[in-house]
């Protein structure tokens, strides 16, 4: 059975392979939540020496974490190739190696070498990375058990997961403005916090630590709001999406439901953005114990 909030990983990847020219344009958000991310490895002490960036994108993240441990490999890892090459591209224009040289297979000079994949099965041997970064990007994963049990696969003992994602009050305003005008879905499904949490538990990680805060985008309107979903590729992607264009009338249901939540003069874009981290366990930190995981409320 295929459900209504599932989503169509085909439908997914041309979403994010049609946005990847303008996706840099509208990606505030994106860039904000990965900077604040990179802030708080202040507090982990941690020296990774190979780093999967999973869900790549465009490469902002891949080249901030590059800064941050210059001696690292890096490995970017998304759904759509055109993401990889508009992170190519950013790549020459900052003219650290010439173009020929920095894309030699197996070279010393390639330290970044791209692979075009799902974050849901990740082609990679066990145990081969040391530390799994993901910026707002396992919120586009059908199964996130699967998820975080490839990411346990693959990190070596004492790696670290360190993630970021949409939590359920994500986008509440559109989704409240679209269930008055007709019974399709039209907004993504997301998962709860504690909900996350436990799913790390359950599959091995250490030390969990999952934090929340809201961010709230305004607009002038509602086709800008629309206009940035579709820029970043964020487009409903679900089974239950309506097939087909929008009617005048519903989209006009639409901006005139949306219309009565306006703010000062703004239109309010509400994010629900959740942070994690987690261990894989080595012989010095076990994995939670039971009564351990009972106590803490995470059983």
């Amino acid at each position: 059975m295929i459900y209504d909030h599932a989503l169509d990983k085909r439908l997914l990847r041309r979403s994010f392979e049609r946005a990847a020219t303008s996706y840099d344009g509208c990606a505030v958000l994106q860039r904000e939540v990965c900077e604040r991310m990179l802030s708080r490895l202040t507090y982990i002490k941690h020296n990774p020496a190979l780093i999967l960036d999973a869900g790549s994108g465009t490469g902002f993240g891949t080249r901030q974490l590059q800064a941050y441990y210059p001696q690292a490999n890096l490995i970017p890892l998304d759904i759509a190739l055109p993401m990889h090459i508009q992170a190519r591209a950013h790549r020459s224009e900052s003219g650290a190696l010439p173009e020929w040289l920095r894309w030699l297979p197996f070279s010393k000079h390639s330290r970044n070498f791209s692979v075009c994949g799902d974050i849901e099965q990740i082609p990679f041997r066990d145990a081969c990375v040391d530390m799994i970064w993901s910026n707002l990007a396992i919120q586009w994963c059908n199964d996130l058990k699967e998820t975080f049990s490839q990411a346990y696969r693959i990190l070596n003992a004492g790696g670290l997961l360190m993630f970021s994602t949409f939590g359920p009050d994500t986008l509440k305003e559109l989704r409240q403005a679209f269930k008055a005008a007709d019974r399709y879905n039209h907004v993504n499904r997301f998962v709860d916090m504690h909900d996350i949490g436990d799913l790390l538990v359950h599959c091995g990680f250490s030390l969990p630590v999952m934090d929340m805060e809201y961010v709230t985008l305004t607009y002038e309107d509602v086709k800008s709001i629309m206009h940035d979903l579709k820029a970043i590729g964020a487009h409903n992607v679900t089974h239950g999406r309506p097939r087909g264009l929008m009617g005048k009338g519903i989209w006009q249901r639409v901006a005139a439901h949306y219309e009565t939540l306006r703010q000062r003069g703004k239109l309010p874009a509400t994010y629900e953005i959740i942070y994690g981290h987690a261990w894989k366990p080595d012989s010095r930190q076990p994995a939670l114990k039971a009564a351990t995981r009972q106590k803490l409320g995470l059983a």
